[in-house]
């Protein structure tokens, strides 16, 4: 049975307890050091996919030295000592030691294919993670002069991470990801800001109900507080219904669907809905929109990355799991754009031009009288 080595040899060792893919690049890296020719059976790894700086300078070190003639190297050190040589341009902790350490502790050569799949899996798994801490310190970030652009870059960058694991790793039939979800929570602290906005987004909105019915693309989900999403959807509902809409209108609709108004009276509600209006509806939506979306990118990067620390998700597992969460934010997403996207400009109706007479064939007689005279 193999050895295996101490991984406080060479000082080479991880502090935290190693994970199996740790096993599987050294075993991979011994498979190469016994073997060089198997190379080419594992040309998708680049060094960069090994999780530590030692094993990724030995990967670059296979690669740039010529691989030696099987007999020969049976024969001799030589190529080793080069590789070695090489290696510690990068790394100087390595010893040649350690890379007989590595062909020691290699299972079977031949499976080298295998190890370089797990590790595959693995590099894939940690960049995904990457992208969505990215997506989530993005949403996040209050320093950004423009976040929403940013964090929607962050997540295309993610999306295409998504799309190159899925290729890797062609998808087949099978389970969901079972790794609970993380708890919900705003992408900032929702504080006397987000709260005003909302408020001020109502009274406008009961001062000019017009304007709601252009703004379908905010919907109750994007409140911070039930109370107010439920007064926007009372809102929402008058204005599509042609009916009457005043703080008082609302505040009844408001009790035929047995809104909760815990904490808040009638009197304090047609306070809320009576408040001066400042500025334009449209202007609230956004802001409300635009925190919303802030907060369903932060849930979705936690979200995958909740994935990625489960090490029970398969491959498959993350893609699927990661696509869906992604949807929830193109859903968003579409609705801000919507938002925020220029009105069209009405182009004049084009009239039709009356087209002029077509010509007959050409005439070889004079009209008679007989016609000239009808």
């Amino acid at each position: 049975m193999p050895r295996i080595p101490d991984l406080g040899e060479d000082g080479l060792g991880v502090l935290s307890p190693p994970t199996p893919v740790y096993f599987a690049e050294q075993a991979l890296l011994g498979a190469l050091l016994l073997e060089p020719q198997r190379l080419g059976e594992v040309a998708g790894i680049a060094p960069d996919s090994l999780s530590t700086a030692a094993h990724s300078a030995l990967l670059g070190a296979i690669r740039a030295v010529p691989a030696p003639a099987p007999v020969e190297h049976a024969q001799n050190t030589i190529w080793l000592d080069k590789v070695l040589t090489v290696a510690r341009k990068q790394t100087r902790g390595l010893s040649a030691s350690y890379l007989h350490t590595l062909i020691q502790v290699c299972p079977r050569p031949r499976h080298a294919p295998a190890y370089a799949r797990m590790i595959e899996a693995e590099h894939a798994r940690r960049t995904l993670r990457t992208g969505a801490q990215r997506l989530a310190q993005s949403a996040r970030d209050l320093s950004l002069p423009h976040p929403v652009p940013a964090t929607l870059a962050e997540a295309d960058a993610l999306a295409t991470v998504v799309d190159d694991l899925a290729a890797k790793f062609p998808l087949h039939p099978g389970p969901l990801p079972r790794t609970p979800p993380p708890a919900l929570t705003a992408a900032h602290d929702v504080g006397d800001e987000a709260i005003d906005e909302e408020r001020l987004l109502l009274a406008t909105a009961a001062a000019h109900p017009g304007a709601v019915e252009e703004m379908r693309w905010l919907t109750a989900s994007d409140f911070t507080r039930p109370v107010h999403a439920g007064l926007w959807q009372c809102l929402t509902s008058l204005t599509r219904r042609r009916a009457p809409v005043d703080p008082v209108t609302i505040l009844w609709e408001a009790q035929q669907r047995g809104l909760p108004t815990v904490g808040i009276g009638p009197a304090e509600l047609l306070a809320l809905l009576g408040a001066p209006a400042a500025g334009a509806p449209r202007y609230w939506g956004e802001r409300v929109l635009q925190r919303s979306l802030l907060a369903t990118a932060h849930h979705v990067g936690r979200r995958i990355e909740a994935f990625t620390d489960d090490p029970a998700t398969t491959p498959y597992q993350l893609v699927v799991g990661s696509r869906r969460a992604l949807a929830d934010l193109s859903a968003v997403r579409a609705r801000w754009q919507h938002a925020t996207s220029p009105d069209p400009t009405s182009r004049p109706a084009r009239t039709k031009a009356t087209a002029a007479p077509r010509a007959g064939p050409p005439r070889t007689t004079a009209p008679s009288a007989a016609r000239i005279s009808r």
